[in-house]
């Protein structure tokens, strides 16, 4: 798993520091960077739900580290919905994120205020209660794309 994570990062670094723009990528690169967001994104919110269920510790500097990736992620996850990735090698993207782009954009936004504000709670949290209403506001956030706009 660790070199999933390490090429996911690698893949979508190189996309972001090339300047390449989604929509001038071929529709196969974008599904891979979309995939790639999408699992360091999982990746860091494994530790996050951990600490708020009680299965390991709180650690306020862990679980900020973690949260600032998920916050970084849903910052350029957008990119990877560009047009003609709607189809393709083993995407669960729904046509809806393009024929409902206003809805999908507002989930969009969504994701990253809440990440954005799990970010802020967890600078200034001393236990898991101060992060843990927060926590379900993103979680939340992220239902609402999974459950309109990614087949399961």
């Amino acid at each position: 798993m660790k070199h999933v994570l390490i090429a996911a990062i690698i893949g979508t670094s190189t996309l972001l520091a090339s300047g390449v723009a989604s929509a001038q990528a071929k529709p196969e690169d974008v599904i891979k960077y979309r995939k790639g967001v999408y699992t360091v994104a999982a990746w860091h919110m494994r530790p996050l739900g951990a600490m708020v269920k009680g299965q390991m510790p709180f650690d306020q500097a862990v679980f900020l580290k973690n949260a600032e990736m998920v916050a970084n992620m849903a910052m350029v996850a957008p990119e990877g919905f560009a047009a003609g990735s709607d189809k393709g090698a083993e995407t669960r993207a729904k046509p809806e994120i393009w024929s409902d782009a206003a809805g999908f954009k507002k989930v969009m936004d969504n994701f990253q205020a809440e990440s954005a504000k799990m970010v802020q709670v967890a600078k200034t949290a001393k236990d898991v209660d101060a992060v843990r209403g927060q926590f379900a506001a993103l979680g939340k956030s992220c239902a609402a794309c999974h459950d309109n706009y990614r087949t399961k």
